[in-house]
């Protein structure tokens, strides 16, 4: 682990810079000087899934090409003691959001949101929230308050969702079509949003937790949101993606095998299009990472 006072200012930078990354309004980015998407799904502190879109994406090397990231918190990769490492990818984000900053992105998922607002969310008789806040103590010893805190910032920082020129929308989910039915795409754009937006029937809570993937559903988000096709995570999948509807593609890197798109970004596409463009990864099952 880089000691905390190394790990600190960049994951303050880090937050600075997701605020400022250009083309936000509220919490949605419109992604800017954009040629090429390359975007992962969930990836749930998998280091080893994380350095293969890392290499693939090969940010220095194509200066118009974006790199988006989902959900990165709460994973099976455990400490001595059992506290849980998936904070490790924070880092990592951090530190490449730094080095180019308006062309790497988080996408924060219920995950996330359930961390940051402390509202339980458990696997097995564990809660996740108390896990992760363990790894980061053991990590970081008596800076680790101080270090969980900038996490928590960090995430405060990161929009909801993302568009592409062209009209690409990538969000963590969709609200459900009960939800839709009150949706207004507009409030993403806000500066800020009320603390209800992050509860059940909120906005965000909505785009992060919502499973429905029904056509007619997707439809409704999409044309809400002005955008064509969803890119999104959330629905874990047995190939690392799936395609559950006409209009929407899921990726998903939480475990082996898993998966990445790489679409272009400066012309229309057809779903076909987004689906030419994922790529499997291979990695290995087991501990993935320092």
């Amino acid at each position: 682990m880089p000691p905390p006072e190394r790990i600190l200012p960049i994951l303050r930078r880090a937050a600075t810079l997701a605020r400022a990354t250009p083309g936000r309004s509220g919490f949605l980015v419109r992604l800017q000087d954009c040629a090429e998407v390359l975007v992962a799904g969930d990836l749930h502190g998998h280091v080893a899934n994380f350095q293969a879109v890392h290499k693939a994406a090969d940010l220095a090397r194509h200066p118009a090409r974006h790199l988006v990231l989902q959900e990165v918190v709460h994973g099976p990769f455990r400490y001595p003691n059992g506290g849980d490492k998936s904070h490790q990818l924070l880092d990592l984000y951090a530190a490449l959001k730094c080095q180019f900053p308006a062309r790497v992105h988080l996408l924060p998922g219920n995950h996330e949101l359930a961390q940051w607002t402390d509202r339980p969310i458990g696997k097995g008789d564990a809660s996740q929230n108390d896990v992760f806040r363990q790894g980061v103590n053991e990590a970081y010893g008596a800076a680790g308050p101080e270090v969980y805190a900038a996490y928590m910032e960090l995430i405060a920082s990161l929009p909801v969702a993302l568009r592409t020129p062209n009209a690409v929308f990538l969000s963590h989910s969709l609200p459900s079509a009960r939800q839709l039915a009150t949706f207004d795409a507009r409030r993403l754009e806000a500066d800020t949003l009320e603390p209800a937006e992050y509860l059940p029937g909120g906005l965000v809570y909505g785009i992060v937790w919502g499973r429905d993937t029904a056509p007619r559903t997707v439809d409704d988000y999409l044309r809400k949101v002005d955008a064509d096709f969803l890119v999104s995570g959330h629905i874990p999948t047995d190939a690392g993606f799936s395609v559950p509807n006409h209009r929407q593609l899921i990726v998903d890197c939480a475990e082996s095998p898993a998966a990445y798109a790489l679409f272009p970004a400066d012309r229309k596409l057809a779903l076909a299009d987004l689906v030419a463009g994922v790529v499997v990864i291979g990695a290995a099952k087991g501990e993935p990472g320092a």
